[in-house]
């Protein structure tokens, strides 16, 4: 086994195959429990929403679409690019093709949380803070702000997380002679970022979309 190979090889395991596969089954079971939190969640604004179709829709009329829109087109452009280096990888291109793409997966992530800071100080001025002084007159109003906060600041928290395991591979993840795929943290790694993104994609519509048909 090769040296820089050697280098990402971990106790217990005897090779890295084995770390790959019991890296890539803790990944899923993490990933589920993830899905199950955030289906909570989803449960939660659906019951609510429920509850209170009227006040719902009123409150994320408040929303801002144009953010909303941004950050989503963000978030499926860096998953693009995770892939582009997922793929680099598999073609054997050059590790500074594959640290661009991954680079640019960070940067794109950064973005979204740029772009979600503009729109939460928008938020807030406008008094969607679902406490005190808020600005909306239905009573329903007030649950949809908080599973608002909750969702996009629990998803916002799990994007920078993100960002720090792609920046790590990024710097850490391969050397001039090593290739992204021998390192089994780079598909824990993708595998993290596209459930962000896919958390996103779902929130989105539940968020920015109510009450703005026709």
């Amino acid at each position: 086994m090769s040296a820089p190979v050697q280098s990402l090889l971990r106790e217990p395991w005897p090779d890295l195959a084995s770390q790959r596969e019991a890296a890539t089954f803790g990944i899923w079971i993490f990933l589920a429990s993830e899905l199950l939190f955030f289906g909570g969640l989803i449960l939660a604004y659906a019951v609510c929403r429920i509850g209170h179709p009227h006040a719902f829709m009123a409150a994320a009329r408040e929303t801002d679409i144009v953010y909303g829109t941004a950050n989503t087109a963000v978030l499926l452009t860096s998953s693009f690019a995770m892939a582009l280096a997922a793929q680099a990888s598999e073609r054997e291109a050059r590790p500074i093709v594959i640290r661009a793409c991954l680079a640019a997966t960070a940067a794109l992530g950064c973005a979204f949380l740029a772009i979600k800071g503009f729109e939460y100080a928008d938020d807030l001025r406008k008094g969607l803070w679902p406490a005190g002084d808020f600005a909306l007159p239905e009573p329903g109003a007030r649950l949809f702000f908080a599973l608002y906060w909750v969702m996009t600041g629990v998803h916002a928290l799990h994007l920078t997380i993100g960002i720090g395991l792609v920046g790590r591979l990024t710097i850490r993840g391969g050397g001039p002679h090593l290739r992204l795929r021998d390192n089994p943290q780079a598909e824990v790694t993708a595998l993290y970022w596209h459930l962000v993104d896919v958390i996103w994609i779902i929130l989105y519509p539940l968020i920015y979309l109510p009450g703005r048909a026709g």
